[in-house]
């Protein structure tokens, strides 16, 4: 597949798997936008894989800010008029550890939401006008097998879960929003999907993991560039359609 002339848009890339996609996405030949709050570590993320020679551009993106989204989608308007590929990366993880559902606090589960559930719709509406302008559009929504309500609960991963309920339930939301808006892009030229990295060795879960950020990005990197519908199905986890 040619993806020289692709542009794509990866939220929360200013370290981790983010970072890591905006390589791989750049070294595939997509001019790939690299966004973060911070404005000052976006430039200089996006200079060092200039200096590669790979086509990577900052931008100053913080999801949690309509301002910023709006400003962000404003100048994507204007230098590209239109976007290819739009990977909502950017998440957090506020779980106080030890804690179960109902003793995290209400500011928890309103701060996680704002990045994790809100931000992405804030991000995806400012973005969709430049997406259908596309000959093909492509949402990649990093989830978690977290927030799978078929869960095994006797895995490792769950006993992992249950130390983080706010991310698992925000991903859960992330997942019904993925859905939602699937049905409501059908018959368009827009596909948007959640993808399930796997236990990914990241800043988010402080280094702990079993992939590493390379394998993590790849799944996001082959459902941004897969073509438009060679996967059915809202939801995919290790190339698989999971129960939800």
């Amino acid at each position: 597949m040619d993806t020289s002339s692709k542009i794509a848009l990866v939220t929360g890339a200013t370290r981790g798997m983010g970072l890591e996609t905006v390589r791989q996405l750049a070294e595939a030949g997509v001019q790939t936008i690299l966004t973060g709050r911070n404005h000052e570590r976006a430039v200089a993320a996006a200079q060092s894989f200039q200096a590669q020679g790979l086509p990577v551009e900052a931008l100053q993106l913080d999801v949690t800010d309509p301002g910023s989204i709006r400003v962000a989608a404003h100048v994507v308007q204007l230098r590209h008029g239109r976007l290819d590929v739009l990977v909502n990366n950017a998440g957090i993880v506020m779980d106080e550890f030890g804690k179960i559902p109902s003793e995290q606090t209400l500011e928890t589960w309103q701060v996680t939401f704002a990045t994790n559930l809100f931000g992405v719709i804030a991000v995806t509406q400012a973005f969709l006008p430049l997406l259908h302008q596309a000959a093909h559009g492509t949402i990649v929504n990093v989830s978690s097998a977290e927030s799978l309500l078929s869960f095994d609960q006797s895995s490792h991963a769950v006993a992992s879960s249950a130390k983080s309920p706010v991310y698992s339930v925000s991903k859960s939301a992330l997942d019904a929003w993925t859905l939602q808006l699937e049905q409501e892009l059908q018959g368009s030229r827009i596909v948007v999907r959640s993808v399930y990295p796997g236990s990914v060795r990241t800043a988010l879960r402080s280094g702990q993991g079993e992939l590493p950020v390379t394998e993590g990005a790849r799944l996001s990197l082959r459902q941004a560039l897969s073509g438009h519908y060679n996967q059915q199905g809202g939801l995919v986890h290790q190339e698989q359609v999971p129960s939800w």
